[in-house]
Order: structure tokens, then C-alpha cells, then sequence
């Protein structure tokens, strides 16, 4: 079966009566163009089903208006919200994100040398573990699209981030854990990360050793993932008697946390928060819900990725900066 043939500018100018110029302007924001001519160039396009073609604009313009989107760890139930919010954006912008799966297969040099060669405007890394080796400006082409990091820290120089604040966010959850009376502190973490690092480790143990010179132990799961979560604590709780147990767990995220206390709860039949008392981070809908009850620190999340798309957009200058977010103290501390 042959395709049915598109409508071209060419024959909406024919029924419109102008120039193709002006069909193309009529579909070109801010473009100079009489009103009536506008309206009877979109009138005829309707008749037609036609619609410009973007790609070929985009040899005009030297803009594609895509974005590729780069996510490495989809068992973190929080990157539904952020990409949601994301991509709403984007479109809102007229823009368009290319959704890019790292994984073994396909790492991240790849997927940025693969994002180029599809001309997109921009590349935005949503995800931990991205290498300082493949990000580097020596290996990536000169033309390449500018890279910036979401929701997460950038330690390379030239590539910008937009974070929740890690400082003020762990200043709030700790010296809500200390009000709570809580003094044999645990943090269980994620995976470890080279160039997008992750900020809240390092306030929540400095905060401890500096109050009262505690040495908090780290339980590592390796990965933001529940089960992941759930085998980091049963293994810290077969290993530790009774007594010597941490009293707090504060977990990098929220999926770190509800597998944390699942595993409390079902398996060793602790009592949350009274045995062991367990925060998250990011603020998911899921730690809410009255089976978790988390307490949670809120990432910003639109007013991160407004910032961003301002970068995007070139309405603000490409640069690195924390948001401060939102402590929500629920029932499981």
C-alpha cells in the first residue's frame, strides 16, 4: 500500500492565495505577518491536514527544539515524577525529549555520541552513575550538545547542574533526628557516583561527628532499588546484635526507605519508629501513603526543572545551583 501524500506549504500558499513565504511565516512564532493573511493561511492549512515539517525547519533554524534525556537506573520509582514534569516542560517550551536507556549495552559516551548525531539542542543526564571519563571534553566532539545534570550534583566543571540543596536539606533532617532524642544514627546509600555526586552522605555523617563525635555506620545498597534496600538491612541486622543497632536509618531515597522498612517490619518484626526509625529523601507520593508514613525531604522539582528549561532556553545563564526543598516529618520518625 502506497502512503498517502502530505500536504505541502506549497499547496496551502496555491489555495491561500501567497506565497510560500508566507505559509511559512503564518507557522513561525513572532514572524512578520499581516493578521488576515495569518488567519487564511491556518484556515486552509486546517482544510489541507497540513503541518510544517519540523525537521526540515530545523536546517533552517540549526535548532531540532529535541532534547535527549538520559536515565540509567529505571528501578527508581522516583524518575516517573521527574520525567513527567520534565518532558511537560519541554513541551510547553515546544520542545521534544528523546528518551535514552543506559545500561550495560549501551553506556553513557554512547548515548551522548548517539544524541549527536540526532542534532538534538541538548543533552540532560537524569541519573547517578555517569563517569568522569566518559564526560570529559576530550572525548566528546567539539560540536557536541551542551550537557547538563538534573536532581543530582555535577562535579565537573563545565556541566552545569540544577539539585535540591544537599546542605540545607540535611541540616533540617538532622537536626530534626536530634530533637527526636535519636543518637545511634545509620545512612544506607545508593550506588557511588564519579561525576554526579550526591551531597547527602557526607552532611548527614559531618553533622554527627561534629555534634557529638559520632562514627556513623553506612549500610550500602548499591543501588536505588527496594530490594536492594531490603538486603543492605538484613544483612546489617543479622550481623549486629540487639543492642549495638543503630536507632535511625536515614536512607539516600524514598525507595531506599520503603524497603527498609518493610524488611524491619515483616522480617525481624521491629517496630517502626520505636526499634528503628527510618527517613528518606525526594518526597515520593508513595512514602505518603499510610503503610510507609516516611518522613521525607521534598526535592523541588518544578522549580528545578523551570530553572533548567530558563538554561535551555538561554533566558538565564547555563551555571550549577541548589534549591532548597521541604522536610516532611511523618509518623517513622
Amino acid at each position: 500500500m502506497s502512503k498517502p501524500s502530505r500536504a505541502t506549504a506549497a499547496d496551502v500558499a496555491l489555495a491561500a492565495g501567497v506565497s510560500k513565504w508566507t505559509v511559512t511565516r503564518a507557522f513561525t512564532p513572532g514572524a512578520s505577518i499581516a493578521e488576515h493573511s495569518r488567519e487564511r493561511v491556518l484556515q486552509e492549512a486546517a482544510k489541507l491536514g497540513y503541518r510544517p515539517n519540523l525537521l526540515a525547519r530545523s536546517l533552517t533554524t540549526k535548532t531540532t527544539n529535541l532534547v535527549a534525556i538520559l536515565v540509567d537506573d529505571f528501578a527508581n520509582p522516583y524518575k516517573l515524577p521527574v520525567l513527567e514534569v520534565l518532558t511537560q516542560a519541554l513541551q510547553a517550551e515546544q520542545m521534544a525529549a528523546v528518551l535514552i536507556n543506559i545500561n550495560q549495552h549501551f553506556d553513557h559516551l554512547s548515548a551522548i555520541l548517539d544524541a549527536d548525531q540526532r542534532q538534538v539542542d541538548a543533552v540532560i543526564l537524569v541519573g547517578t552513575d555517569f563517569k568522569d571519563e566518559a564526560l570529559k571534553l576530550s572525548t566528546l566532539p567539539a560540536s557536541r550538545p551542551p550537557l547538563y545534570v538534573l536532581a543530582r550534583e555535577s562535579t565537573i566543571a563545565h556541566i552545569p547542574a540544577v539539585s535540591c540543596d544537599a546542605s540545607v536539606s540535611m541540616a533540617a533532617i538532622n537536626q530534626h533526628l536530634w530533637a527526636q532524642g535519636y543518637r545511634r544514627p545509620g545512612f544506607m546509600s545508593g550506588p557511588r557516583s564519579l561525576s554526579t555526586a550526591l551531597g547527602r552522605k557526607s552532611h548527614f555523617t559531618a553533622f554527627w561527628q561534629q555534634q557529638a563525635g559520632i562514627t556513623v555506620p553506612e549500610l550500602a545498597a548499591g543501588s536505588y532499588d527496594h530490594r536492594a534496600a531490603a538486603q543492605a538491612l538484613r544483612t546489617y541486622l543479622q550481623q549486629t546484635p540487639a543492642a549495638e543497632r543503630i536507632d535511625v536509618l536515614m536512607c539516600e531515597n524514598d525507595a531506599l526507605a520503603i524497603g527498609a522498612i518493610e524488611t524491619a517490619r515483616h522480617e525481624f518484626g521491629l517496630r517502626v519508629p520505636q526499634d528503628l526509625a527510618i527517613a528518606g529523601y525526594d518526597g515520593d507520593e508513595l512514602a505518603a501513603s499510610p503503610s510507609f508514613n516516611l518522613t521525607s525531604y521534598r526535592q523541588p522539582l518544578q522549580e528545578m526543572v523551570a530553572a533548567l528549561i530558563d538554561m535551555l532556553k538561554g533566558r538565564s545563564a547555563a551555571r550549577s545551583i541548589n534549591l532548597p526543598g521541604e522536610l516532611i516529618i511523618r509518623g517513622s520518625t
